[in-house]
């Protein structure tokens, strides 16, 4: 393990190795790693851990710096684990180079099942073992995360001392089409605001637009940029600096 300090803070590299199929313990293995995060006046205490699954799904934990947001909260009571899921941030890869490595389509496809929530939440079993000796912890989920966590209140709820959803909320009898239409004219109101705060806004993003219907724009990376894919940024308008961030 590897510590260092940021300002009111300890962190912790910690690395696992979980099964890739939970089924088959013996076989292909998996690093799962998580950034453990300790108020400085409280690292040596005995304290109950707080486990942190991001949104996405796809995305890595985020890196905050210090006691940024939610997190200076967090550690005034809790010893926290800022945990990748599998396949996202620092554990092991899912991406476009490592999926074809797995065969064709079908193969593909029985690989991308091993990531969903459910053996995202038998890694947080695994990685609780190994952390608290049994103890129960609580999880905090975000988005994609709140999903894990409903998910883990459902088939492993000894695990859990407490559970906190923030707006990762699955509907009980609606389908994912059912939200989308209820999102629809939120997104038109935040994307109307976000012109009326940065008018010039409008014609860049119809030249953009245009631009990419017109031409083919490859990424650093080697994403095709596509008109569709421009338009997901507007994702960025649902959080509360989106907005700026997006202009």
């Amino acid at each position: 393990m590897t510590s260092n300090r940021q300002p009111g803070v300890v962190l912790t590299d910690r690395h696992f190795t979980v099964p890739l199929d939970h089924t088959d313990p013996a076989g292909e293995q998996l690093e799962i790693y998580g950034r453990e995060v300790v108020s400085s006046a409280r690292a040596g205490a005995e304290l109950p851990w707080l486990v942190y699954l991001e949104g996405g799904p796809g995305f890595g934990a985020r890196r905050f710096v210090g006691k940024q947001a939610w997190l200076g909260r967090a550690v005034q009571e809790y010893r926290v684990l800022l945990l990748d899921q599998r396949g996202t941030g620092r554990s092991a890869p899912l991406n476009r180079q490592t999926l074809p490595l797995r065969g064709g389509p079908q193969a593909q496809a029985e690989h991308l099942a091993r990531f969903r929530a459910d053996s995202i939440v038998r890694d947080c079993e695994t990685v609780r073992q190994r952390l608290t000796g049994g103890a129960p912890w609580t999880v905090l989920g975000q988005s994609f995360g709140g999903f894990c966590a409903t998910h883990y209140l459902s088939t492993a709820p000894e695990g859990l001392r407490a559970v906190l959803v923030t707006g990762g909320l699955p509907s009980l009898n609606a389908g994912a089409e059912d939200v989308y239409r209820a999102a629809y004219p939120r997104i038109q109101r935040k994307a109307e605001a976000h012109y009326v705060r940065y008018p010039q806004d409008v014609e860049r993003a119809r030249r953009i637009a245009a631009h990419l219907a017109e031409h083919k724009t490859v990424l650093p990376g080697g994403y095709t940029l596509t008109p569709e894919a421009f338009q997901s940024l507007g994702i960025l308008l649902g959080g509360g600096e989106g907005s700026h961030q997006l202009h």
